[in-house]
């Protein structure tokens, strides 16, 4: 059932991603003392007390031209308006009105969204001139209330549920009048599913890569709309989206991130949270697509990037965006797949797809590559299937004698999944050359279809009782 959804809407540096994060009871959006911060809308799931909602957070409001980059952020706050069931409209209480938050009240009124007012920063009486204030604003009685601290919730609960509350009851009735689902026969609805079943959970997916790569025009394309801010300039993106999304009925959560840089280069203290936050997307992702300017091809960078992922043990494939206007295609496509060869020597075998997210050329494959990726990455092979190739392997290439002293392996068995994770069972594998642990590696993907998996593999001693 589709929850009611709620915009927070205010100029820059109010506290309205400060908000967000108590509403949704994570620090998912970037909080900085810098104007700005927040320049594509994020949503999460927010909750006060028995009050479920979806929670929009928002942009600054600014008076811009269409073209420029604050317009562009100004026209994302516009949509979230226009979803919204209730808005929470934002002022600084210490600073008082201002004459953008009187354009903004303006706007707001002439919609047809209820709009609660909270005067932010309210806490002390520092705040007590603009909370009194903000009554000219006529929206009504402005919420003394502190983000930062909590207080006001409860008064916010009391504003927000008689707006929310009928919206919710309406859903719910909607939802028991609509029919159910009826299993086919020999279908069971609930228990685990088999070896060969289809995991049809929404595949989190994350779109990684250096500043303007074109990992937002990407997947605007892909969801058919302008959801996420996209432009010349490098590094609009500062801190992670996720959307989710449907392809051909299969569920899909999309993350975009901000661009990476080298650490050298990256100075400034926004920046090193918008990093970190990408990196925290990679934890949170099951597969990861580094995205590649098609146009200047593999760079150290890139290669960084990608080793970060495969530590990880994200599932991952490589892309060639901008491919619609890249040069030289065939010597590019080769001399790309050679470098990842040699730089990502640990995960061979890595899919390598060319796309343009201006045209939309390549996109389904992309979908349908990651999410093959994601059932291997999910894979369980039967403890059978595994030992027939580990003795085959070990009969093809025997582990070599050290010390003149042969060591045995024995048997291997599955771990976990995601990633799949092996230990070989044997004696004196401590002293087994990081080549062998390798050719094992290698043989395991090639002969398991495992590309584009990371694959964790250990090796367990059995304790020889004459050792003393």
């Amino acid at each position: 059932m589709a929850r009611p959804t709620v915009a927070i809407l205010g100029r820059p540096n109010v506290g309205k991603s400060t908000l967000f994060n108590r509403l949704v009871g994570r620090r998912l959006a970037l909080v900085d003392d810098l104007p700005g911060v927040t320049r594509d809308r994020r949503e999460g799931d927010g909750r006060l007390h028995d009050l479920e909602f979806r929670v929009i957070d928002t942009a600054g409001f600014e008076e811009a031209e269409a073209e420029s980059l604050a317009g562009r952020m100004r026209a994302q706050t516009e949509a979230a308006l226009d979803i919204a069931d209730a808005a929470l409209f934002m002022i600084d209480a210490r600073v008082g009105l201002t004459p953008l938050d009187r354009t903004i009240a303006d706007w707001l009124r002439a919609s047809q969204t209820p709009v609660i007012l909270i005067a932010n920063k309210a806490e002390g009486k520092t705040g007590e001139g603009g909370t009194m204030e903000a009554y000219e604003l006529g929206l009504g009685d402005p919420l003394p209330f502190s983000a930062e601290h909590g207080e006001g919730l409860v008064e916010l609960f009391e504003q927000l549920h008689p707006i929310l509350d009928p919206i919710i009851a309406r859903d719910e009735e909607e939802a028991e009048a609509a029919p159910q689902p009826i299993p086919a026969e020999g279908e069971e609805i609930d228990g685990e599913a088999d070896e060969d079943s289809i995991d049809t959970s929404p595949l989190k997916l994350a779109i990684v890569g250096r500043p303007n790569a074109g990992k937002s025009t990407l997947i605007n394309r892909l969801v058919g709309e302008e959801r996420l801010i996209t432009g010349p300039e490098a590094g609009i993106t500062r801190d992670s989206i996720s959307i989710d999304w449907e392809w051909q009925g299969r569920p899909v959560r999309l993350i975009d991130t901000a661009g990476l840089r080298r650490r050298a280069k990256v100075t400034g203290k926004l920046e090193r949270l918008s990093a970190a936050d990408t990196r925290r997307a990679i934890d949170f992702a099951e597969v990861v697509v580094l995205l590649l300017d098609g146009t200047l091809g593999l760079e150290a960078q890139d290669l960084r990037i990608a080793s970060a992922v495969i530590e990880e043990g994200r599932g991952f494939l490589v892309a060639l965006n901008k491919w619609d206007i890249a040069p030289e295609q065939s010597r590019n496509y080769q001399g790309v797949k050679r470098a990842l060869e040699e730089g990502l020597a640990q995960i061979k075998g890595t899919p390598l797809l060319t796309v343009s997210g201006k045209t939309g050329k390549g996109l389904d494959t992309l979908i349908e590559v990651a999410l093959g990726v994601r059932d291997k990455w999910s894979r369980r092979i039967s403890t059978a299937r595994l030992n027939r190739w580990f003795g085959a392997a070990v009969e093809q290439n025997p582990p070599p004698s050290v010390g003149g002293r042969r060591i045995k392996l024995r048997y291997i068995t599955q771990a976990r999944t995601r990633p799949p994770t092996f230990i070989v069972f044997g004696n004196r594998t401590d002293q087994l050359p990081e080549s062998y642990r390798r050719y094992l590696v290698n043989s395991l993907r090639d002969a398991l279809d495992l590309a584009g998996v990371p694959i964790r593999l250990s090796f367990r001693s059995s304790k020889n009782p004459f050792d003393r």
